[in-house]
């Protein structure tokens, strides 16, 4: 039996800047919690504490550096041919970690290390959004004032939030990302209706950083309801983090990100773990099962996946999350032709004429009516159950031995690092690293597999292949020949004597 995951307590954060180039770095200690009547003055005591040691940066590394990594290329593009040329991949060992802009294409060679952190850690806007009873979702106070943030009002109370006390829930603006903490207050006011709903929420230009802010949004919607009109710690919480961005012009959202060895965090800080998507894989995994590696599947394919689940949605935008994560590739040239696995998160009947344009996303929703669009997503998942309506992909559906194998052995060191850690000690590894690294090799030894065979003289793909990627000869037949033609690799495959290219 798989288990639900629960939503995570949020925790007290405080913002610490790491230490100037020509300062030493103080000794790392545990944090410490400043007391309420403090977290109430202002938005910058109100919390967002990030452990001494732990990443501030988009790529989780420790410390205080701002290093991550990118090996595969962030591009939007249309689907590779059959017919495109091969790709040769002779890159065996990780890339080495870059300093990257706020789009994750160009590195800024002009900034410090320290500026370049504060390039990810950008508010574009701060809003409060609230329920009238006569109008219905509405943008209550925002900042800036002349921000565009038409459907925000919904994006940012989900519909069915009425239901429940308090949510949290991610979602996209444009080229923008945001976070929005929801609570709902009784009142005793007949032209409230005996209910008083809110949202506090921030857009920014990049969704991995958005947790910092979760414990302080948490905070001022329940201070909006409490004391409505009072806006002064949001204005000087923008006035504080209010972004200078670049004109890039693109407009355009990049997709998850994506790690090598050197930039998974050694040793995560539990508090930074349950607070931000990054740190929700050991529960997405459990509630999924052996589903998990249908997922999987169908995230390397880049297929359009759509999540459907009632009130509360936050612990569902953490799996959108965690759906991007099952496709990392860490090999040089593998996915620069494909379309980017986009993290939606929360959409609602609004975002439908975008996702007719979309090519491949991960998205959740609490409307229900988005089943009956069949024409806007590949794969729709109700609670555990995954399931598709095209014909092509119902094999995918099905698990067969090689799938279990591979959920049998991550599960196995799954139990074998929760064993080294309570015997041990073992801090130097944890669950999120297991996790995103077995995935990542799996991918890896699948696409090393198939670059080989491509640029060898017999480009001939046959069962012994296939068993050294981890796959059923058999049964994986037809992932294989999607796999090859949304990546544009030219290889023949053989299965007992039958054979397409």
């Amino acid at each position: 039996m798989v288990k639900q995951s629960d939503r995570a307590p949020l925790l007290d954060w405080e913002e610490i800047p790491p230490p100037e180039p020509n300062q030493a770095a103080p000794p790392q200690s545990a944090p410490q919690r400043e007391e309420d009547a403090q977290q109430q003055k202002t938005c910058r005591s109100a919390g967002h504490r990030i452990p001494k040691g732990t990443a501030a940066v988009t790529g989780w590394s420790s410390g205080n550096t701002a290093i991550t990594c990118s090996p595969t290329k962030c591009v939007t593009a249309v689907v590779g041919s059959p017919g495109s040329p091969r790709i040769v991949s002779s890159g065996h060992e990780w890339d080495r970690p870059q300093f990257l802009g706020p789009d994750r294409r160009a590195p800024f060679p002009g900034l410090s290390v320290r500026d370049q952190w504060e390039e990810k850690d950008q508010i574009v806007a701060v809003f409060v959004v609230t329920f009238d009873t006569r109008s219905g979702n509405m943008i209550e106070w925002c900042r800036p004032h002349d921000i565009n943030l038409d459907g925000v009002e919904f994006k940012s109370m989900a519909s069915g939030s009425h239901r429940i006390t308090s949510d949290f829930v991610y979602f996209r603006k444009g080229c923008y990302f945001g976070l929005a903490c929801f609570a709902n207050m009784p009142v005793e006011s007949e032209l409230e209706r005996g209910a008083r709903m809110k949202s506090v929420g921030i857009l920014s230009p990049s969704y991995t950083l958005l947790y910092r802010y979760m414990h302080f949004l948490e905070n001022q919607v329940r201070h909006q309801l409490q004391c409505p009109g009072q806006y002064s710690p949001l204005e000087a919480f923008y006035e504080d983090k209010k972004a200078v961005l670049p004109h890039s012009g693109n407009g355009l959202v990049t997709a998850c990100p994506t790690w090598n060895v050197t930039t998974i965090n050694r040793c995560m800080h539990p508090e930074m773990k349950i607070t931000h998507p990054a740190g929700c894989m050991s529960q997405f995994i459990q509630f999924f099962g052996e589903q998990i590696m249908v997922l999987w599947k169908f995230a390397l394919l880049r297929k359009r996946l759509l999540i459907f689940s009632p009130p509360p949605v936050g612990v569902v935008c953490y799996r959108v999350y965690c759906c991007c994560c099952l496709a990392n590739v860490s090999l040089p040239g593998i996915g620069v032709s494909v379309p980017e696995l986009r993290p939606f998160f929360y959409i609602n009947v609004a975002d439908i004429t975008t996702l007719e344009t979309e090519m491949s996303y991960v998205a959740c929703t609490t409307e229900k009516i988005f089943e009956e669009k069949k024409e806007l997503y590949d794969v729709y998942i109700d609670n555990q159950n995954v399931k598709s309506h095209k014909s092509h992909l119902q094999p995918l559906l099905r698990l067969n031995a090689a799938d279990k194998e591979k959920y049998r052995k991550l599960s196995e060191q799954r139990q074998m690092l929760l064993y080294s850690q309570e015997v041990d000690g073992d801090c130097t590894s944890n669950e999120e690293d297991l996790f995103i690294l077995f995935f990542m090799e799996l991918n890896n030894r699948i696409f090393q597999t198939l670059s080989e065979v491509a640029g060898s003289t017999d480009p001939t793909l046959t069962a012994d292949h296939i068993r050294a990627m981890g796959l059923d000869p058999q049964n994986d037949r037809s992932f294989l020949v999607d796999l090859l033609e949304v990546y544009g690799i030219d290889v023949t495959l053989v299965i007992d004597n039958l054979c397409c290219t």
